[in-house]
């Protein structure tokens, strides 16, 4: 969690928040199918619902403040996938400092499945 403090007090951050924007952000880029999930009992990715979206995003704390995301995708076959990296990290660096106000330091995408429809 962050915390930022300002004149009026202090607003703490949880890494819930941090997970919902970036796994939203990076779902609703094109060519994305979704995030995915390792499954426990068979060690396969599989595309996660998106009300469990989050569980294939994870958010690390830095001291100065700032945040690092992972993120795991899976992709639609066919597609461009740096093209569809990069884009993703902009888009998640972005909205992700926008709505919170903390520095996000890196993104990291990493793509565990193509889908075909």
């Amino acid at each position: 969690m962050v915390k930022i403090l300002n004149e009026g007090g202090s607003v703490i951050i949880s890494s819930e928040v941090f997970t919902t924007i970036a796994g939203d952000a990076a779902t609703r880029c094109f060519g994305v199918k979704g995030m995915v999930g390792k499954a426990k009992e068979s060690g396969l990715y599989q595309l996660l619902r998106r009300e469990s979206m989050s569980k294939g995003v994870s958010v690390t704390f830095h001291e100065e403040g700032a945040v690092s995301i992972a993120l795991h995708i899976a992709v639609d076959y066919g597609v461009n996938i740096s093209v569809i990296v990069r884009s993703i990290i902009r888009e998640v660096s972005y909205k992700v400092s926008e709505a919170t106000g903390v520095p996000v330091k890196a993104v990291d995408v990493y793509v565990d499945s193509v889908m075909v429809d």
